[in-house]
């Protein structure tokens, strides 16, 4: 039974409720809600930010899990908290980005502007593979807003006061319309645009001279960031307190979020590796004994075959604790899986030698089947390149290749489409446009 039962509440579902139901119960009460549909309820845009964000949440498996375990709390990285104790808002951050939406968990969900803490900021940042597998410490310039020197963040020459803002009223916030579609429009609230929420403005001739009443300046600072060994694609770096100032909240953080590139001879699934090896066909007829692999600290990986072993294209072997470092334990390594590829010899070769003599040592050739069909047709011997075939949209099974290739990593989950059908309920109506993007 989950801790907390709040979300499920909003929507006016069971704990047990599926997929197919929540999604239901959204439409139905984004609908009720909408603020087009409540223009005199000033509190509709927030219960329908409030209502989108719990659907949010109980239809991803995880964040619904980590609320299930923990509650709000749990979302906030708290007892029975998500994946790396992602911060609640920001992983609403994730689900309304670019929205201007903004949520505050110290008293449930959607009651209004995020408190406690200025907003972040995230900050992609390009990896290599060797980068993750070495560790990398990176020192970095970062531009951001601090506290006014000379107003100590008041924004205010001397001793003078900020007035009412004119065009709120001093509430801070102005109904503003927003185009859903092409004849159908919206109402909310949004921050008020001249004093930018705050319900006050200080007058032209009583601003500070420095930071032009703006309460911050721009202020460059030298920031080091250590990626750590094992760290993966995607994973985030967090300097607290890093981030841009602002009066009367503490600063937030600055995120950096790695994009590892694709390495030209390693794959990576986890803490494993693989990689592609070509031999020739000596060497998978008699053996080989040699470096496979220059690895990615630069180390060479010798790996010898056993005697008597025939090595076939596609052959693979496992060279244990030779993958990536486990995060946090680098002195543990993943597996790196080798596949092999045999290199035949070219015409050139072929000319070179005795083919009578060659053909006495090899395997004999396949005989015709027998009996042999009552008709046989002879067709054209014609070369083509099986990815060439692989780019085509023929409409063939998900299995139709898989003795083409190895498949490793992440290929064939099946995540790259989505059916078109899978969002409709039995009336056959999908999601409203009104859910927020």
């Amino acid at each position: 039974m989950p801790v907390e039962t709040e979300l499920y509440e909003l929507l006016g579902v069971s704990v047990e409720a599926g997929e197919a139901e929540i999604k239901k119960a959204y439409r139905k009460k984004a609908m009720q809600h909408h603020p087009d549909k409540n223009i005199d309820d000033p509190d509709a845009g927030q219960k329908f930010q409030e209502i989108a964000a719990a659907y949010e949440i109980l239809t991803d498996p995880q964040s619904r899990a980590a609320y299930d375990r923990g509650g709000m709390a749990g979302l906030n990285g708290g007892p029975g908290g998500g994946p790396g104790g992602m911060d609640a808002a920001d992983l609403f951050a994730q689900f309304f980005e670019g929205s201007g939406m903004f949520f505050d968990f110290a008293g449930g969900p959607g009651m209004g502007r995020r408190k406690g803490k200025g907003e972040d900021s995230v900050i992609p940042y390009d990896v290599t593979l060797e980068d993750l597998y070495n560790g990398k410490t990176v020192q970095m310039n970062i531009q951001k807003e601090v506290l006014c020197g000379v107003c100590k963040g008041s924004g205010a020459r001397g001793s003078a006061k900020p007035k009412q803002c004119s065009k709120c009223e001093g509430k801070g916030w102005a109904f503003v319309q927003t185009a859903i579609s092409p004849n159908h429009y919206g109402t909310s609230r949004a921050p008020c645009s001249d004093c930018k929420g705050t319900g006050e403005k200080l007058r032209e001739k009583d601003r500070c001279k420095k930071c032009k009443g703006e309460k911050t300046v721009k202020e460059k600072s030298r920031q080091e960031i250590q990626i750590e060994k094992g760290m993966t694609d995607r994973q985030r770096i967090v300097l607290a307190g890093a981030g841009d100032q602002e009066p009367g909240v503490p600063p937030g953080d600055v995120i950096f979020i790695l994009k590892a590139a694709p390495h030209e001879s390693f794959e990576r699934s986890g803490n494993d590796l693989l990689m592609h090896v070509t031999i020739t066909l000596s060497e998978a007829l008699l053996g080989f004994s040699r470096i496979l692999v220059t690895h990615l600290d630069g180390r060479g990986v010798h790996v010898s075959s056993p005697p008597g072993k025939i090595i076939k294209p596609d052959d693979s072997i496992v060279l244990r604790g030779e993958g990536m470092p486990i995060y946090k334990r680098s002195d543990t390594k993943g597996d790196l899986y080798v596949l092999f590829e045999v290199e035949m010899p070219d015409q050139q070769w072929l000319r070179s030698v005795d083919t009578a003599a060659l053909a006495s040592l090899l395997p004999p050739k396949r005989s015709n089947p027998e009996p042999a069909p009552e008709i046989v047709d002879e067709v054209k011997y014609e070369e083509i390149d099986i990815e060439d075939v692989r780019g085509r949209s023929y409409p063939a099974g998900a299995d139709f290749f898989d003795s083409a290739g190895f498949q490793f990593g992440d290929g064939g989950d099946g995540d790259d489409w989505e059916d078109d059908d899978e969002d409709e309920d039995e009336d056959g109506h999908g999601e409203p446009e009104c859910r927020p993007q």
